[in-house]
């Protein structure tokens, strides 16, 4: 199951993250990244993605509470280039 997996990920053209394409017509699409749990592990999960580059922290939605105490969800929506 996961050789099939990585056969078809390794089959995909690999998307750039950067604004600026080297395409003449780059292709756009919207990935959505949803976190839910504790608003600590939230808090940290957004912090640990800033440091890694990939979102700055006011790039994600506000902590919403969900339907369970205690836990809360946050959305994230980044477009990437597709070559």
């Amino acid at each position: 199951m996961a050789e099939d997996f990585l056969s078809r990920f390794n089959e995909l053209k690999v998307p750039s993250f950067n604004q600026a394409a080297e395409s003449a017509s780059p292709t756009r699409k919207p990935i959505k990244h949803l976190l839910i749990g504790s608003p600590e592990i939230v808090i940290s999960t957004i912090q640990a993605l800033h440091s890694l580059g990939y979102a700055e922290v006011g790039m994600w939605s506000p902590l919403l509470p969900t339907s369970n105490p205690g836990e809360v969800t946050s959305i994230l929506i980044r477009y990437i280039v597709m070559q």
